[in-house]
């Protein structure tokens, strides 16, 4: 008989795929990502089995494991798996946030008590600044250049945002502190704005007032981005559908509440005064309501390099899905902001032609507007965020509510009056309150790397800069080619509509 000469499992000559190329864990794991897996195990109840009685019978052991196998069960019915999202997936436990903590109830609600009442806080006076008192001081100072001038404050403000949200972001990933390493920048950026904020209140040239809006956009960013990540340090998989819904709820109605109080405030000084005392104050509310942050100084960060510094800055590489994310929100918004950052101007020229009592009759339409915005949003965000974490997607929703607000801006367009307006209030403002309730989940869900969470939220939140300074330029570009603001409604409905349909390439969530 023939030698057989193949192989043997364990002869160091076979590679059993799973088994035996499987890396020792004490070696591939130190001491901390050790103790996370240790509080997510959970131990086992043994079960004795006992001895069956067609052991001594292989063909009856056959028929009766084909029986129960399940095979035709599973070929007859669709069996339902989990999302890619899903902390089922990878058998994270859904209850425990990503840095291995499981909150109780109250404090996830002390979290979410947090993040929305910060985001409404810090949204009123931004967009306060932006849609009404930041245009009526440009008006003042120097009417002729007054569209010009917000075209570049949008523009240097946005390198500003752009290069801080990424360098804050990653800054606080790198952090050790008795503070934790989100807490720090928090109060940090709160000041910075703060203080930048009240000081336009005394500017008296337009360039100083670019100076100090580069300045309140470096704070605002500082703060921002570890704010934003630490959604995906400490909030579970299982809550954070809802807590994004009540974020964007903040937002939503804080933009809306800022555009009101920008509308009704007269006196353009004590805006910008009244705001920075606010931004001063809004990163020691944040960190007040929240569970205090656990310090970190024990935890372990690679030794600071060149090398290290430069990779941490380094964008996340095969990660379609992520700038799809990334590109999709900066065109939603660069619509939003083609007609919020202009609508003191829309209204004031395009609606009431610019005549003698058209900047009271502004005010007075985008007050009505404000306060039908903050109905309609309030709404949509508290009944979107829940649906969607029943349902259990995320993309669909965020695609269906840019087309919303395309509907919305066609408005304006076709009813040019003061009801057309109201009508895009109506309709726009529905579609981004859906809007901003569920795409901070979406953004989380498709992080490449919960580790660099600051820095690659800080990079999606380039977004929030990048659409500013498209907005603005969109428009201003219309407006001085065409001599009226007509056009930045077909214009805003093609780029919202296109950011629709990439948001709809996303491969890794529903």
């Amino acid at each position: 008989m023939a030698q057989n000469n193949f192989p043997l499992p364990g002869s160091g000559k076979f590679q059993r795929p799973g088994i035996d190329d499987r890396p020792d864990l004490d070696e591939a794991f130190d001491e901390d990502q050790m103790n996370a897996i240790n509080r997510l195990a959970m131990p086992m109840k043994t079960e004795h089995i006992d001895e069956d009685h067609t052991i001594a019978n292989p063909d009856l052991q056959l028929a009766r494991m084909s029986a129960e196998s399940g095979t035709a069960a599973v070929a007859a019915v669709a069996t339902e798996v989990p999302g890619t999202d899903s902390a089922f997936l990878d058998l994270r436990d859904p209850m425990v946030s990503p840095d291995g903590h499981r909150p109780s109830r109250t404090e996830v609600i002390r979290l979410g008590i947090g993040f929305t009442l910060t985001a409404f806080l810090g949204a009123i006076p931004w967009l306060a600044m932006n849609s009404v008192l930041l245009p009526d001081l440009l008006q003042r100072i120097d009417f002729g250049s007054k569209d010009a001038m917000i075209s570049i404050i949008s523009s240097v403000g946005a390198v500003v945002a752009l290069l801080s949200n990424v360098i804050f972001g990653t800054f606080s990933d790198l952090t050790r502190s008795r503070f934790g390493r989100r807490t720090p920048w928090i109060i940090a950026g709160g000041l910075v704005a703060g203080i930048s904020v009240m000081l336009i209140s005394l500017a008296t040239n337009a360039w100083a007032v670019v100076v100090l809006m580069c300045l309140a956009q470096l704070g605002y960013n500082m703060m921002l981005a570890p704010f934003v990540a630490t959604m995906s340090d400490r909030i579970p998989d299982k809550y954070r559908g809802t807590v994004s819904a009540f974020y964007g709820a903040g937002i939503t109605t804080g933009q809306t509440m800022g555009t009101l109080v920008g509308s009704v405030m007269t006196n353009t000084s004590l805006g910008f005064a009244l705001g920075g005392g606010l931004f001063a104050l809004l990163g020691f509310i944040t960190v007040a309501i929240w569970p205090r942050e656990k310090g970190n100084k024990d935890q372990h960060r690679e030794e600071f390099t060149a090398a290290m510094i430069l990779n941490s800055f380094r964008p996340p590489r095969n990660a379609p899905d992520f700038y799809l994310a990334l590109v999709g929100r900066t065109l939603m918004m660069a619509g939003y902001f083609m007609i919020s950052s202009y609508q003191l101007y829309i209204v004031q020229y395009y609606i009431f032609g610019g005549g003698e009592n058209s900047n009271a009759d502004a005010r007075s339409v985008i007050a009505i507007m404000s306060t039908i915005t903050l109905v309609v949003s309030l709404v949509a965000a508290f009944v979107s965020g829940p649906i969607a974490d029943y349902i259990g997607k995320r993309k669909l929703p965020v695609a269906l509510a840019s087309c919303l607000f395309a509907v919305g801006a066609a408005m304006p367009w076709i009813f040019p009056n003061a009801w057309g307006m109201y009508a895009f209030a109506v309709i726009a403002g529905f579609g981004y309150g859906v809007y901003n309730a569920i795409d901070q989940a979406l953004n989380v869900a498709i992080l490449p790397n919960p580790d660099e969470a600051g820095k690659d939220l800080g990079i999606l939140n380039l977004a929030n800069t990048l659409c500013t300074v498209l907005g603005s330029v969109f428009t201003a570009g219309i407006f001085m080619i065409f001599k009226s603001y007509a056009l930045v409604f077909p214009v805003c409905i093609v780029v919202v509509l296109l950011a629709a349909f990439i948001i709809m390439q996303i491969k890794g969530v529903e």
